[in-house]
């Protein structure tokens, strides 16, 4: 009897091992996806604040950002224009140049270092993922001459 026990635990056992196996090779996903196609969203938002002075005063330029109904993630092409939350990136423009960049990563701050003393402005836009520009600010400030930079 106890022999018959021990192969029905195993049998019991092997089955679960095996169904679990097979849905994990269904590629089956059981959780929720962290993005929904977009039904009605408010529009995305860009809040930016004036470069930090202390950190002006040494030469260095801060600007601390952040947005609403937009995540700032590095993803590029029509497909992520579709997902809720919205998606995109920052374009970062210093003094109208004709070169920007585009920023991808959510720090919450554009750095610029390396500006020469004198007055400048750098413009910050909320891109889609297909660089459409929902909304921009530029702002005005000016670097001190500082004998030495210690960024």
């Amino acid at each position: 009897m106890t022999m018959l026990i021990k192969t029905l635990a195993a049998v019991a056992v092997a089955t679960l091992l095996a169904t679990g196996a097979f849905a994990q090779g269904t590629g089956e996903v059981r959780t929720a996806p962290v993005f929904f196609p977009i039904k009605s969203e408010p529009p995305p938002k860009l809040i930016v604040e004036p470069p930090l002075p202390e950190a002006l005063a040494r030469g260095a330029v801060l600007i601390p950002y952040r947005t609403e109904n937009f995540r700032i993630v590095s993803v590029l092409g029509a497909g992520a224009s579709t997902v809720s939350p919205r998606v995109g990136h920052l374009h970062v423009t210093v003094d109208d140049l004709p070169w920007r960049w585009a920023e991808t990563g959510d720090t919450s701050t554009v750095v610029v270092v390396g500006l020469p003393a004198g007055e400048h402005k750098v413009r910050i836009e909320l891109a889609s993922p297909e660089h459409k520009v929902f909304a921009g600010k530029t702002l005005a400030f000016t670097v001190p001459d500082t004998a030495s930079h210690p960024h």
